[in-house]
This record gives C-alpha cells, sequence and structure tokens, in this order.
C-alpha cells in the first residue's frame, strides 16, 4: 500500500513535468510544423510511456540504487589503506559508464568511430576523475581549483583537436553523466563525504559528477588527435512511417524488446558489483534487501519504458519539428521556440527530480527543489536558444562554450562551495536522455533543412545544455549569500540603534 501511494505521487509529479512539453509540442505541430499523423501518435503514446516510465524510475532510485550508492560509499571511506577504496572508485566508475544507456546513442551517433572504442575510451576517462574526484575529497583540495586546472586543460587542448570532434567532445560530457550513473554516483559521493566531520563535508559530497563529466571530453579529444583517420560522421535521424494507431502500437513493441536488453546490460554490472559488496560486508539487513530489489524491479521497468518513449516517440517528433520551422521561412523562430522548449523540457530529465531531492534533503531545505528546477529551466532556455543561434549564424561552439565557462569557474571563488558543487552536477545532469533524443534531433533537423554543417552547427548543443546551469545556480548562490549579507547588516544596524536607545536612557537617568 504505501508503494502504491509513493507510486501514484511520483506519477503525479512526472504527469506535471511532461505535460507542458507535450503541450508545446501540440501547439507548434498545429501551428507553425505540422506534424504528419503517425509522427504526431507516436509523440503521443511516447508522452504516455514518459509519465509512467519516469515515476517508476524515480521511485526505483529511490529505493535501491540511492542506498546502494550510499552504503558503498560509506563502506569505503572507512578503508584504511588509501588504495583499496581509490581502485574500487576506478572500477566502479568504469563500470558503471559502460552500462550507461546515454553512452550507446552518442556511439550511434558516431558511426565513424569503432563502438568499442569510443565506449573503452569514455569509460577510462569516467573511472580516472572519479579517482580524481576520491583523492580530492580526501585531500580537501577545493573544487573550484580541480575544476578550473582541468578545464584550461580542455579547452587548451580543443586547439589541437579537429573541428569535427570538438561539438561531439563537449557533448559526451553531458551525455554520460545519464540516468544510471547520476543517481548511483550522486549517492555514492554522499557516502565518501559522510564518515567525515568537518565543516566542508557536505560541500564536498556534490562535485563527482561534474568531475566525472570531464573524464569524456578528454578522451573524446584524444581520440580526434591520436586518430586522425577516423571521421566524426554522424547518423541522420530516420522518421518512420506510421499511418495508423495500430501501427504505431506495432513499432513501440518491436522497440521495447531493444531497449529492454540495453537496460538489463545497464544495471547488471552494478547488480553484480553490489551483490559482491553484500557479501563481503554484510551491510544490508533482510528487510532492506528485499526492499532495494523491489526497487530495482521498479527502476528497470521505468527505464525501459522512458528510454522507448523518447527514443521512438520525441526523437522522430525533433527532428520533424527543427526541420518545419527552418523550411518554412519561419526559421527566425528557431531561437525563441528553442528556449521554450528548453524551459519545461528539463523538468522531464529523470535524474534532475533525484539530483533536486538529494540537494534539497542534504542542505535541509536551504537549497530547495523549486529553486534547482527554476534555476535549471531557466539555463536550459538559454542553452537552447544560443543552440539555435549557432545554426542561423554559423557561430562556433568554442566562442561560447569559452566565455561561458570563464564566468562560471570565475564566479566559483566568490559562491558558497555546495553551490558550486550541485551547479557543475546539475550541468551534467541536465544533458540527459530527453535532451540527446529530443532537443539535438531539434537542432539536426533544422540544421540539415538550412544548408548547415550538422557535426559543427547542430552537435554542442547538449554541451550548451550542460554549461548553462554552470552559471545560473551559481547566480541563485550569490544572490543568496548577498542577501544574507543584507540581512546580517539590517540585523547588526537595528541591534546598534538599540543599543543606543538603551545608553540614551541610562545617561537620561544619571542626570
Amino acid at each position: 500500500m504505501r508503494h502504491n501511494r509513493k507510486l501514484q505521487e511520483k506519477i503525479r509529479e512526472s504527469l506535471a513535468s511532461v505535460l507542458p512539453i507535450t503541450a508545446i509540442v501540440l501547439v507548434i505541430s498545429v501551428t507553425i510544423a505540422p506534424l504528419t499523423p503517425g509522427a504526431m501518435v507516436l509523440f503521443l503514446f511516447g508522452a504516455l510511456l514518459l509519465v509512467f516510465g519516469m515515476g517508476l524510475f524515480t521511485l526505483g532510485v529511490d529505493m535501491s540504487m540511492i542506498p546502494m550508492g550510499d552504503g558503498i560509499g560509506v563502506q569505503v571511506s572507512r578503508a584504511r589503506r588509501i588504495l583499496l577504496p581509490l581502485v574500487i572508485c576506478f572500477v566502479l566508475g568504469a563500470v558503471v559508464t559502460v552500462a550507461e544507456p546515454d553512452l550507446q546513442v552518442l556511439a550511434e551517433q558516431l558511426p565513424s568511430v569503432p563502438n568499442l572504442t569510443l565506449i573503452l575510451a569514455v569509460a577510462a576517462g569516467v573511472a580516472f576523475f572519479l579517482v580524481i574526484a576520491q583523492l580530492r575529497m580526501l585531500l580537501k583540495i577545493p573544487l573550484s581549483y580541480t575544476l578550473l586546472f582541468f578545464y584550461v586543460i580542455v579547452f587548451a587542448l580543443s586547439f589541437f583537436v579537429p573541428d569535427s570532434f570538438v561539438p561531439a567532445a563537449f557533448d559526451s560530457g553531458g551525455v554520460t553523466t545519464g540516468p544510471v550513473t547520476v543517481p548511483f554516483i550522486m549517492a555514492l559521493g554522499i557516502g565518501l563525504a559522510a564518515m567525515r566531520s568537518d565543516k566542508n563535508s557536505s560541500s564536498d559530497s556534490f562535485g563527482l559528477v561534474a568531475l566525472c563529466s570531464i573524464g569524456p571530453i578528454l578522451a573524446v579529444m584524444l581520440l580526434g588527435i591520436l586518430r586522425p583517420d577516423l571521421d566524426a560522421a554522424y547518423t541522420a535521424v530516420r522518421i518512420p512511417l506510421v499511418e495508423t494507431t495500430r501501427e504505431a502500437a506495432a513499432l513501440f513493441s518491436r522497440e521495447i524488446p531493444a531497449y529492454a536488453g540495453e537496460v538489463a546490460a545497464a544495471l547488471l554490472p552494478i547488480v553484480v558489483i553490489f551483490a559482491l559488496f553484500q557479501l563481503f560486508f554484510r551491510r544490508f539487513n533482510r528487510r532492506q534487501l528485499i526492499r532495494m530489489s523491489v526497487g530495482l524491479v521498479y527502476t528497470y521497468g521505468g527505464l525501459v519504458l522512458f528510454l522507448t518513449g523518447v527514443g521512438v516517440g520525441f526523437m522522430p517528433a525533433g527532428a520533424a519539428i527543427g526541420a518545419g520551422i527552418a523550411s518554412d521561412g519561419t526559421h527566425w523562430l528557431l531561437a525563441p521556440i528553442g528556449a521554450l522548449v528548453g524551459y519545461f523540457i528539463v523538468r522531464a530529465e529523470p535524474a534532475v527530480q533525484v539530483l533536486a531531492r538529494q540537494v534539497e534533503g542534504i542542505t535541509n531545505g536551504s537549497i530547495s527543489q523549486r529553486a534547482i528546477n527554476r534555476s535549471l529551466s531557466l539555463g536550459v532556455a538559454l542553452s537552447a536558444g544560443l543552440a539555435m543561434l549557432r545554426i542561423l549564424l554559423n557561430i562556433p561552439l568554442i566562442w561560447i562554450l569559452l566565455p561561458g565557462y570563464g564566468a562560471a569557474l570565475l564566479m566559483s571563488f566568490f559562491v558558497p562551495q555546495i553551490f558550486t558543487g550541485v551547479a557543475f552536477d546539475s550541468g551534467g545532469v541536465a544533458s540527459g536522455p530527453m535532451t540527446t533524443t529530443f532537443l539535438l534531433p531539434l537542432a539536426m533537423g533544422a540544421c540539415e533543412a538550412l544548408g548547415g554543417n550538422v557535426l559543427t552547427d547542430a552537435f554542442g548543443i547538449v554541451a550548451l545544455v550542460a554549461m548553462t546551469p554552470l552559471c545560473t545556480i551559481q547566480l541563485l548562490g550569490l544572490y543568496g549569500r548577498l542577501k544574507n549579507r543584507r540581512v546580517a547588516r539590517a540585523r547588526q544596524q537595528a541591534v546598534r540603534q538599540k543599543l543606543e536607545s538603551l545608553e540614551g536612557g541610562i545617561v537620561y537617568w544619571e542626570v
């Protein structure tokens, strides 16, 4: 009964997240960029799967993935020798990344790069930076210094990478921190920091996703430099021809087994690692294990429904709408429509809700879910608008990323450290499956219709989505710091006036 109530609550939350973007697409499709009846049916079926899938997934993550990551993190942090935790973090980073379904999407979009080569390179990058994140926590190095150091390397390296690889490299940083990776790594960070009692322990529980997002960028850049024979070609979005609702249902039924296999392959390594962990450490009791097993079933079923919905329903609709807006003399509407879609689409990202709840919990409500969601929505709206302007004006990606990351890194030295960690984690979280299967096809469809270069102009939208939340959430932290200072000054002024009035009264009675 309790699970049923929780599930109903999660489904209501996911309905509230998916409904706005569904309504926007419906309005656009009957006004500016008409969709074929088949594409519209696929989109509506996909939206229905999104609602139920995200509800199941978020409930399952709360019951299984978060306790798993937290428990492993706490146990690892108790190890007396530093080498063992580092080895465990490396293995976990590699396994979880190989298991990430979004990485398969990236591999399919770059068919000229062998899938295994790309996956192993990205997995090694994430694993290496998860070790870096662990060392940073152990040595108590401020996150802002660590991020500044590695992003300087990233941007310096970008000038030696072939132009076609730069957008794909930056996109990979956001894509690989998806719905499987993010909850587990974030919970691992909370567990690793839980054993510390210093004032920065809660702040240091964030930032693992931020550092893990750098690994794939460097990995793909190094592939472009070391393997100049590879060409970052792309696979165009195919819009299936569907004429009846029966054909639409048949298409979903054919695709569900493929997504079910991908998700099973994604979750199986995590389950195996957890089983070995439980066998050695006996951390969880029987009742907790049963609850986590049920949660894994929810996570699996929810992720299958969600990925099927976005892959089969949302991807063709995004490509068709982008092409429709760009080819009907309404291309000037690309930027405002992109911004509007970006504002609402981030709320349908499953990992965003997980992040918002964890942030509110660990900060005891001082950073609310509402504030996180609003900051992310504003950031992604700006990202999508800028991405469409890039297509219209052929602006090089690096011209936007360099000042954007520069501003974000500069702000990191003036805001509370916890906001820096949350902001850079949010960048990886916001650029999830909804971005790769709707916003990216939207940009690709518009770019192809305008005759642009998809690799240099359309690719990069994921990187922009990962960048702007770094600024908006840190601006939220900067506003909070300035507000607290004003309140403190007002209180000091009030106390001073009170003391002065009391002193005046004392003088009066002495006279």
